[in-house]
């Protein structure tokens, strides 16, 4: 599969697919050093390697969540519902978690990952913390963005939450209060925290960016630092918007100018910004988003998996919008499978009959390049090209390949139709081996997954007042999400 000679390395490939609009070709050898691709060119030799090469994925809306719904039963519930899930999670090692999470990523066929970092373990310092995440990052090898959290605004339902304590018991009450309710950090301190925390960890494939939770979940003042702050530094910004539809009566409610216009004018709406999910925009919104440059992020697993709706992919793409991928910490088989999850996307948004709503170049596109450029704020890379940075995915194509019966089937055919995890050989990124034969091969894995998830049930007592409020909280917040203001 690879070869070293002197400083430089050679991949051979059988089918190479460099880019989204370039054609698959057969026998290449890709040429890397320095963490860069230098040479690609014809090789006789390299049509017996087996290998299907093409870019390394990227997953532009990430968590660096490891557990999965199943594990805390939090699957069928409704996103509104299922955030406070999350506090069943006990808080642990932040360098075990981060490592878990993105060796599973890079397992998944990802080179590079957004970490919106919205649930902090706290178990010591931010800086420290976040240090621990860039280690993992390292130690992994993965192209990682750490987007740090800002939040201040209604920390348990979008508008006022009286009516949600009402409806719970006193046992619960103080739960949720103790949990939710505290007091927000002063905008100016969060958003001077993401500047002092890139200063501490960026470098070495790792990069910082301010990740206010959402405009629902965000002051007015907090989202216009963080737009002044973004234009002085020059630093991008990685953000949730309206997932749900709840989401948009809100905005609607709040905004009479519309969100995205409210985005554009504190300077939120510009090629620096990248927005998840998106599934409630508006024809002209999609248009004023594609203007500025900004990048959308599609998650479409987890949006059918919290019941939020399916995002106007087509629409969005021939309003002119640059679309990536995310998996958002929810991939359909719980497994952080980006091939799937692309064909996935692909699937459900290609075409009705023959009217192609999303051409194959789009989807890889969504897949290899503008996931990237939200993640790094780079667009040199998303191909196998001489200058690129040596980014490579790596699958058995012989495996991809063993049942056909027509000889000349495309290899992108056989990609789209059944692409998955379980054909990776090689994730290669800025030169270094991630991924060797299936199996991650900078840190031992199913070692740390052990040990991730008996700390975990050791741990799980800690969250057990809140385990006995869900049932109450959840049922208080459906009838919250059914009352005047949102179904009014």
């Amino acid at each position: 599969m690879a070869a070293e000679t002197g400083t430089a390395r050679q991949v051979a490939a059988s089918w190479l697919l460099p880019s989204a609009e370039a054609p698959t070709v057969a026998g290449q050898s890709i040429t890397i050093d320095n963490g860069r691709i230098v040479a690609v060119a014809p090789d006789t030799k390299a049509s017996a390697a087996g290998t299907l090469a093409l870019p390394a994925f990227a997953n532009a809306h990430d968590h660096a969540r490891v557990v999965r719904v199943s594990q805390v039963g939090s699957y069928d519930v409704p996103l509104e519902a299922w955030l406070p899930y999350l506090a069943l999670i006990p808080a642990i090692d932040p360098w075990l978690a981060s490592v878990v999470a993105f060796a599973r990523t890079a397992r998944g066929g990802v080179g590079s990952v957004m970490a919106h970092y919205t649930r902090v373990q706290g178990l010591t310092d931010f800086p420290t913390e976040a240090r621990a995440v860039a280690k993992a990052a390292r130690d992994v090898g993965i192209n990682v963005a750490l987007a740090v959290h800002c939040r201040d605004l209604n920390p348990l339902v979008y508008d006022t939450h009286d009516d949600v304590l009402a409806k719970l018991s006193p046992q619960a009450c103080d739960c949720i209060t103790r949990r939710f309710l505290r007091p927000p950090v002063p905008a100016a301190e969060q958003v001077a925290m993401v500047d002092a925390v890139a200063r501490d960890i960026e470098g070495d494939n790792v990069t910082v960016q301010y990740g206010p939770a959402g405009v629902q979940w965000c002051t007015d003042e907090m989202l216009r630092l963080i737009g002044e702050a973004s234009a002085r530094t020059g630093r991008r910004v990685h953000m949730h918007l309206l997932e749900t539809r709840y989401q948009r009566i809100w905005a609607d409610k709040t905004f009479p100018q519309g969100i995205v216009r409210y985005l554009d004018e504190i300077g939120l709406l510009n090629e620096r910004v990248s927005f998840a999910h998106c599934i409630y925009l508006r024809p002209d919104e999609m248009e004023l988003i594609a203007e500025r440059g900004a990048t959308i992020v599609v998650n479409t697993s987890s949006n059918f998996i919290v019941s939020s709706g399916l995002a106007p992919v087509g629409e969005m793409l021939a309003r002119g919008c640059r679309v990536a991928m995310g998996l958002d910490g929810l991939a359909f088989d719980e497994d952080e499978d980006a091939l799937r999850e692309m064909r996935l996307a692909y699937n459900v948004h290609k075409a009705r009959g023959f009217d192609v709503r999303v051409p194959r170049a789009d989807i890889l596109r969504f897949a290899f390049e503008h996931g990237r450029f939200a993640v790094t704020g780079a667009a040199d890379g998303g191909r196998i090209a001489p200058g690129a940075p040596a980014d490579l995915l790596l699958l058995d194509w012989e495996a991809l390949s063993a049942e056909l019966v027509e000889p000349d089937v495309p290899p992108l055919h056989l990609l789209l139709a059944k692409g998955r995890q379980d054909y990776i050989k090689g994730l290669i990124v800025g030169g270094r081996e991630v991924v060797r034969d299936g199996t991650v091969a900078t840190v031992d894995l199913p070692a740390m997954e052990t040990e991730l998830l008996a700390t975990l049930r050791k741990a799980a007592p800690s969250t057990a007042d809140m385990r006995t409020a869900m049932p109450e909280l959840s049922a208080a917040l459906a009838a919250h999400y059914g009352n005047d203001f949102y179904c009014g």
